[in-house]
């Protein structure tokens, strides 16, 4: 576990065998969200870590960008420890959870959608996710100009607690292929992305990103 910005806490776990960190984030303020669960494995590493940073507090969010076992195949567990938490996903991630029987209470997002609090706010973005390009969501946190890129700007490695420099305008121009296919749906996205202005980025996996 590691502060990286401000009351932004990162939880991670590196696997060797595919040379991939895994990451969730907690924005500690008086309505906790946090940011991915994890897979079920990861989900179980995460929830006395959570109960350590969290103490008292309630888990008011949790936010899921897409469909995939490390965004969300944790939320059983999580929601088992925090029940009255509120997960945040997009229509179709929604009715994926609802029809496995994960969850059937999420506040559903679209793109332009916000969510505000006293202590943040988030905008939602849309997110073309893989593997089959179902209509997800990023989320920019817009008072801390921090934007939680999910699958999008990853890097392999073991990166734990890490931060590295870069610019918004080279990150949103590597976004790859295999990350997103569709070409002008990758080109929609990237159009999008450069109306931020984010200070830094929350990745999924690799370190984080601090924007010059």
């Amino acid at each position: 576990m590691a502060i990286i910005k401000q009351d932004l806490h990162q939880f991670s776990m590196y696997m060797k065998a595919i040379d991939l960190t895994f990451h969730q984030y907690l924005l500690l303020t008086e309505e906790p969200i946090l940011v991915h669960t994890g897979s079920v494995t990861l989900a179980e590493a995460l929830l006395p870590q959570l109960s350590v940073v969290l103490k008292d507090i309630s888990l008011k969010y949790i936010f899921i960008s897409h469909f995939e076992s490390d965004e969300c195949g944790g939320l059983s567990q999580i929601l088992k420890q925090y029940p009255e938490a509120i997960p945040i996903c997009s229509e179709v991630t929604a009715r994926q959870l609802e029809g496995f029987s994960i969850c059937n209470r999420m506040m559903i997002k679209k793109p332009g959608d916000k969510l505000t609090t006293n202590s943040y706010e988030l905008e939602f973005l849309e997110y073309p996710s893989e593997m089959h390009l179902w209509e997800g969501l990023l989320a920019y946190e817009t008072h801390r100009q921090i934007f939680f890129s999910s699958d999008l700007m990853m890097r392999f490695g073991e990166e734990l607690g890490t931060e590295i420099e870069s610019s918004w305008h080279s990150e949103i121009k590597n976004i790859q292929h295999n990350q997103l296919p569709d070409p002008e749906k990758r080109a929609k996205l990237q159009k999008n992305l450069a109306k931020l202005n984010p200070k830094y980025i929350a990745p999924g996996h690799g370190p984080c990103l601090k924007l010059s």
